[in-house]
């Protein structure tokens, strides 16, 4: 049974602003080296023996740059993990037939081994479950679902419960518990999933794919999650602990994580000077940022808007995006 490497290219990293922009979405981004964190995920699966990318029709074009050894799927419309992820495992069943899908968000930092891990989630995909992937938590993070995990496997676990993302005292317990954070990476077979996707909100779309009238199915269903629609309900869900560093990179905070920080604990993403600045991240593009007097402070400066925000509250940025799009300025 061959392997596929599904990845997801179609959103557009708000909470990176001004860096991600409607046009320029995090996955096209490099940010902490010189390949994009595209091009970084498709490197990573080089085991597979397919690699395809789902995206939207605005990124196609870009995304077949990038990963020219990719087939790639456009979505009929934008509506969250849940309809993406059955839209295109049903075209890659159409396409390769019976196979092990890997489904991995495009816009992740993985440091480390990821292979072991991934052929052990197909593993557990050809036995039959759908897997998902959980990271041991390095600290009480508010910004990420848990999985609670259950009976053990070899190598894989049960999953007893899916958590949303929780408030700060709620996460400590969590770890504390030895539950591991929602990595967004799956594995299943497209027979498995598509059927545990019948059973739930997505069934109007299964349907209308296996009639051949995607836009219709899309018409018929609601933005949702993949955990939503699926994962959280299905009694085949388990779950494999990542051998490897992960971090989705999805705010500027997590910068100061991944990059090297001066003895003032800044990061700095470009050309910036740090005075008596302390705990904070500096990232531009061909501008230089200066600051003074400063701490724990988030300064972005992409073509022309500048992003301000103390680090605590830089999950806020998507507030502010909001309101940009609205208004047709993002």
């Amino acid at each position: 049974m061959d392997t596929v490497a599904l990845l997801l290219a179609g959103g557009t990293g708000t909470r990176l602003y001004p860096a991600s922009r409607s046009d320029r979405p995090k996955q096209f981004l490099a940010l902490d080296g010189e390949r994009s964190l595209l091009r970084r995920t498709a490197d990573r699966v080089g085991f597979a023996d397919h690699v395809y990318v789902a995206t939207r029709e605005a990124y196609a074009d870009r995304v077949r740059d990038i990963v020219p050894e990719a087939g790639v799927l456009v979505e009929p419309a934008a509506k969250d993990t849940g309809p993406a992820l059955a839209y295109a495992t049903h075209r890659v069943r159409e396409q390769v037939g019976a196979c092990a899908v890997l489904c991995l968000p495009s816009d992740h930092r993985v440091d480390g081994d990821f292979e072991p891990t991934a052929r052990t989630a197909l593993d557990a995909a050809r036995d039959g479950y759908l897997a998902t992937v959980g990271v041991e938590p390095t600290r009480p993070a508010t910004g990420y679902g848990y999985i609670e995990p259950g009976a053990e496997h070899d190598g894989y676990r049960d999953v007893a419960a899916f958590h949303e993302k929780p408030a700060v005292e709620t996460a400590r317990e969590y770890v504390e518990r030895g539950w591991l954070w929602n990595a967004g990476m799956f594995a299943w077979t497209p027979e498995n999933f598509l059927a545990a996707a019948r059973d739930g909100p997505l069934r109007p779309l299964v349907d209308a794919l296996d009639t051949g009238n995607p836009e219709r199915g899309f018409d018929a269903v609601a933005s949702v999650s993949v955990d939503y629609a699926v994962m959280e309900h299905t009694e085949d869900a388990v779950v494999v602990p990542a051998g490897f560093d992960w971090d989705d990179l999805g705010s500027w905070d997590a910068l100061a994580r991944v990059l090297d920080t001066d003895s003032d604990a800044n990061a700095v993403l470009g050309d910036a000077l740090a005075i008596d600045t302390t705990d904070s991240v500096l990232a531009s593009d061909d501008k230089h940022v200066t600051t003074i007097g400063v701490d724990g402070l988030v300064v972005a400066a992409y073509d022309d808007r500048v992003l301000v925000v103390p680090r605590e509250e830089t999950q806020r940025v998507r507030d502010a995006v909001h309101e940009l799009r609205d208004s047709g300025l993002f």
